[in-house]
């Protein structure tokens, strides 16, 4: 694992996701917007959690293409359309999904939310852009 998650005293204490991450590696990865889609380009859920769970699935099949894990993972920003903090339920559930079902770490790696008017195609709720540091 080459990335370690810090809660430095100070910080918003959260425990969703860390607010830090120390990348110690070789290579850099950064994984275009990876949406909650099949590899046919079809929404994989109708919902923003089914969605999210989706595209982090996505997003770590991306992170072992590249030859790392999802303890690599430093960070994500999710773009989502309409955002309003009453969708975090739905975003958190998508994420607690992915933590089971994907192994991706609890907490989570950094996550930054960026409100959008709209992506590729209506129906598609979230896109995830993400960074992994490789050993």
């Amino acid at each position: 694992m080459s990335v370690e998650f810090l809660h430095p005293e100070g910080l918003l204490k959260q425990t969703d996701y860390s607010p830090v991450a120390v990348g110690t590696g070789s290579r850099l990865v950064l994984l275009a917007g990876q949406a909650g889609v099949t590899p046919d380009f079809k929404p994989a859920a109708p919902d923003l959690a089914g969605q999210v769970h989706a595209a982090l699935r996505n997003v770590i099949i991306g992170v072992r293409g590249a030859g790392g894990d999802v303890g690599d993972l430093a960070r994500l920003t999710f773009y989502i359309v309409d955002w309003a903090p009453e969708k975090w339920d739905a975003v958190l559930s998508g994420i607690t999904r992915a933590q089971g079902d994907e192994g991706l770490p609890a907490p989570a790696p950094p996550i930054s939310i960026i409100g959008v008017q709209a992506l590729f195609t209506p129906e598609f709720f979230v896109e995830i852009e993400a960074t992994a540091v490789l050993d």
